[in-house]
């Protein structure tokens, strides 16, 4: 499972972590039941975001949630989750992407994919991917066309970029793709209200996912011999540190300007967990703001603390290869299977990466569960909050 919105399960309280599980389940359900059991490896916690979104601003529902079997990744246990449209829209998002990834990694001929039969296979289930992320978007009035023409645009767009091109250049299809599909949940949910300050939330949301992939896998990329934002346009962390910090701020903004009928838990991922996000990309254990130990400062020493440069998390709208001992798509779905079943992902220190076979840190690692979030409720900020007299 990939994505930037990492929250730790610990530290969000019952209340959060229940929703947040209801939505994460409700994307991997929607996916088995309308694209069949294969394509829920393609579950990611950025897509979940969609399901929030449009639950946010619908509020409670009758149907908007079910109760789901016993499954392998909850120990066996019933859960609510949710379901209904937002969910099915997360699922196509996902799909489309991954079915892009899926085409890069036989393009560049990673792993098994440099045999015929293996990438004739993987191509095969990219294209199904395809077409099933396409009907399912328009089921639910979206084009995924628009995401299709993102993807396909930011491979031409890396091969012209070099030293003095605007970074924001390269990361504009992520920003156009993650604008389209936050706007629908606003149509979805029947609030044209909220269509402006979501696209506009949807594309600073897409720029920092292609920035802090950016950061994470620089040194990685480097070693590899990969394509990579920063190193390509000459741009330095502290350039990239102050766009991140800018594209927070803006989101934050821009949720402002948009009704929820329960922003709750959009407030907390979208706010508070970004902000943690960019901190952890580059290397900072408190917020990049204070100056305080494992902080990042503009300027000064380099990252520090338990996180450091070359962290992967694949980008889903595109990229170069990412090193040479990655996974085949075959070998890396059994892998994921393992993963997320042993439970690796949400609490092991570390784990192996299913396909680019790097070290990954489980989203409790390192963690400080001190705050509950219950000043999320009331959509205010206190103590507990690591806002660094945030003003959200």
């Amino acid at each position: 499972m990939f994505g930037i919105v990492r929250p730790c399960s610990h530290r969000l309280g019952d209340r959060f972590k229940t929703e947040w599980m209801a939505h994460l389940c409700g994307l991997c359900l929607a996916l088995r039941r309308d694209h069949g059991q294969l394509a829920r490896v393609v579950t990611n916690y950025d897509g979940l975001l969609i399901s929030v979104l449009t639950e946010a601003q619908l509020g409670p529902s009758e149907g908007g949630r079910r109760t789901a079997g016993p499954c392998a990744l909850r120990g066996m246990r019933t859960a609510s989750v949710a379901q209904g449209e937002g969910a099915r829209l997360a699922a196509a998002v996902s799909l489309v992407l991954a079915a892009a990834k899926v085409r890069d990694h036989v393009a560049d001929r990673d792993g098994l994919l440099a045999r015929r039969p293996v990438a004739a296979a993987a191509r095969k289930v990219a294209a199904g991917w395809g077409r099933a992320g396409a009907a399912g978007g328009a089921a639910v009035g979206f084009d995924t066309g628009i995401l299709v023409d993102a993807v396909d645009r930011q491979l031409g767009i890396e091969t012209l970029a070099g030293p003095g091109t605007p970074l924001l250049t390269v990361t504009e299809p992520t920003e156009t793709a993650t604008a389209a599909a936050f706007a629908h949940t606003a149509r979805l949910s029947g609030r044209p209200g909220n269509v402006a300050p979501l696209a506009e939330a949807g594309r600073l949301f897409g720029r920092l996912a292609h920035l802090l992939d950016a950061v994470e896998d620089q040194e990685a990329d480097a070693a590899g011999g990969a394509w990579n934002p920063l190193t390509a346009t000459g741009t330095s962390r502290t350039e990239a540190r102050r766009l991140a910090d800018d594209a927070v701020h803006g989101i934050r903004l821009a949720l402002r300007e948009a009704e929820f009928s329960d922003g709750a838990l959009v407030h907390l991922l979208l706010v508070h967990e970004l902000r943690r996000s960019v901190d952890r990309a580059f290397g900072a254990t408190a917020c990049g703001h204070t100056g305080a130990e494992g902080a990042y400062t503009p300027g000064g020493p380099g990252p520090r603390g338990p996180y450091v440069p070359g962290h992967p998390h694949g980008n889903p709208y595109g990229g170069g290869p990412q090193g040479p001992d990655k996974r085949g798509l075959w070998a890396g779905c059994a892998a994921a299977l393992a993963v997320c079943c042993t439970c690796k992902v949400c609490c092991a220190d570390e784990f192996e990466g299913p396909w680019s076979r790097k070290r990954r840190e489980g989203c409790c690692a390192s963690c400080d569960c001190d705050c509950d979030w219950s000043c999320c409720e009331a959509l205010e900020c206190c103590e507990c909050c690591e806002c660094c007299a945030c003003d959200c």
